[in-house]
């Protein structure tokens, strides 16, 4: 398979990566989920991992906080090489927080009162409250996740993420089964924890149009390869990510209305 190619950005105000993951590999018995990537996550940035199923995309990530543990490579967080086999849990610590795609609290309050917060409860309270009204959840914070529709437990995920205080976000599949409103929600909530809480973000997602839209820098994976690594609007363009991820001929769909009046996507109408 073709190298990869070099990031097509200057990083200029990103200069310094909060992580770096470097020469990453994993395997399980005979499966390769991913072969000697490098990926840096610059602070500030929103950055998508795209590719196909099976491509490695949530096995990075579960690199990066810790669930996996790569035969090879290293992590750098914040300039300093992170110890092996370390927990999730310790990673959390460091300040790197993980949404999932399954909601498993019970109560709002359970999924937001999170790790430190119950050790010092009164200094946490003010700032859970101030997630709640962040994402726009005070009429459900009594109520049991389960009975939530499923946008709305989505934006609980993410409140629980958000408690633990990180410095990088990382966010696998938040759009996944929402509707058109939903995504444009969950889009927005996004771009204003990168913009107003300063929170470095990283995204998981399969939605193009999302994407290409909301992403500063956008990373393919292909068969546990890095494929390419740029800005949107030239990876859109490059020929072995419409191959590998949009498979040839693929007619690319309309983003919803509220991405698309934002006009970053170029999407010709």
């Amino acid at each position: 398979m073709a190298e990869a190619t070099q990031p097509n950005i200057i990083p200029s105000a990103r200069s310094i990566p909060i992580l770096q993951a470097q020469h990453i590999t994993l395997a399980f018995g005979a499966v390769q989920a991913l072969s000697d990537v490098s990926v840096d996550i610059y602070t500030g940035e929103l950055l998508a991992i795209i590719g196909p199923n099976g491509a490695g995309k949530t096995s990075l990530l579960n690199v990066i906080n810790g669930l996996y543990h790569p035969q090879h490579g290293r992590l750098v967080f914040k300039g300093v090489e992170r110890r092996k086999h370390l927990r999730p849990y310790q990673v959390a610590r460091q300040g790197i927080a993980r949404t999932f795609q399954n909601v498993r609290s019970s109560f709002l309050s359970q999924a937001l009162y999170w790790g430190r917060a119950l050790q010092e409860e009164q200094t946490h309270r003010a700032y859970v409250e101030r997630i709640i009204d962040f994402l726009e959840i005070q009429a459900i914070r009594k109520t049991p996740v389960g009975k939530l529709p499923y946008g709305m437990q989505k934006r609980v995920e993410l409140g629980r993420a958000l408690a633990a205080a990180p410095t990088l976000l990382l966010l696998d599949e938040p759009m996944a089964g929402m509707n058109v409103e939903e995504k444009e929600d969950m889009s927005r909530f996004i771009l204003d924890i990168r913009e107003e809480l300063g929170i470095t973000c990283v995204l998981i997602e399969h939605d193009m149009s999302v994407v290409m839209d909301i992403s500063d820098r956008v990373v393919v994976l292909d068969y546990g390869v890095k494929l390419a690594d740029g800005i949107p609007e030239v990876v859109r363009t490059d020929p072995r990510v419409i191959e590998a991820y949009l498979g040839v001929g693929h007619a690319e769909p309309s983003p919803p209305p509220a991405l698309r009046e934002r006009g970053r996507l170029g999407v010709e109408q």
